[in-house]
C-alpha cells in the first residue's frame, strides 16, 4: 500500500533514526551511537516509541509492537520493521522531496500545528531542523516553517532567496494551506 504524503514526510524527517536503528540491530558498535539518540528522544516525549525500539534491538519483530502507538510512531516503527525484513524499503536520506508529494503532507502538519496540535508541532520542528541541515532551498524552507505556523502567507516574503524548485514547493504548500483553511 502506498504511503500517504504525510507518512512519507514522517519517514523522510526520521530517516536518520530509522536507518540507525536498523543498522544497530545487528551491530553493537552502532548501538553505542544510537543509545544517546534514544535517550534524548525519550526525554523529548517519545515515551511510547523508544521502549519499543529497544525491544526491536533485543530481537522482537512482531507486529504487536505497533499496538497502541500514535500514527507518527507507527510510521517510524513500521519503517524500522520493514527495513529489518528488507533493507531496500528503507527511506533514502538523499531523496529530494517532490514538491507535488511534499506539499500536502507539510501543509497538514503546518495546519495542525497552527491549531494547537502539539504532536504536529513536534514533528514539524524535527523536520525543520533536518531541512535546515540539508542546505539550499530545503534549509530556507526549514527556516520559514515557524512563520507558516504563525500564519505568514505572503509568497514574496516566504520565497525570498529560494531557487525555482524551492519557490515551487512553497507555492504548492501555500495552495494546500489555502484549501485546508477554507474548510
Amino acid at each position: 500500500m502506498p504511503l500517504s504524503p504525510r507518512d512519507q514526510q514522517i519517514r523522510l524527517a526520521q530517516v536518520a533514526l530509522i536507518r540507525l536503528v536498523v543498522q544497530a540491530s545487528g551491530n553493537p558498535e552502532a548501538r553505542n551511537e544510537l543509545e544517546p539518540v534514544l535517550a534524548q528522544a525519550e526525554q523529548g516525549g517519545w515515551t511510547d516509541l523508544v521502549p519499543r525500539i529497544r525491544r526491536v534491538l533485543k530481537g522482537e519483530r512482531d507486529a504487536a509492537l505497533l499496538r497502541g502507538l500514535d500514527d507518527e510512531d507507527t510510521v517510524i516503527l513500521t519503517a524500522i520493521l520493514d527495513g529489518l525484513r528488507d533493507p531496500s524499503t528503507l527511506p533514502d536520506p538523499n531523496d529530494a522531496a517532490d514538491p507535488a508529494q511534499a506539499a500536502p503532507g507539510l501543509a497538514h502538519m503546518i495546519h495542525s500545528a497552527s491549531h494547537g496540535d502539539a504532536q504536529a508541532l513536534h514533528w514539524l520542528s524535527q523536520m525543520a531542523e533536518q531541512m535546515t541541515r540539508a542546505g539550499g532551498d530545503l534549509a530556507r524552507l526549514g527556516g520559514i516553517t515557524k512563520r507558516l505556523v504563525d500564519g505568514e502567507r505572503d509568497p514574496d516574503r516566504l520565497c525570498k532567496g529560494m531557487g525555482a524548485q524551492g519557490e515551487s514547493l512553497v507555492l504548492s504548500l501555500l495552495g494546500e494551506l489555502g484549501k485546508l483553511e477554507r474548510h
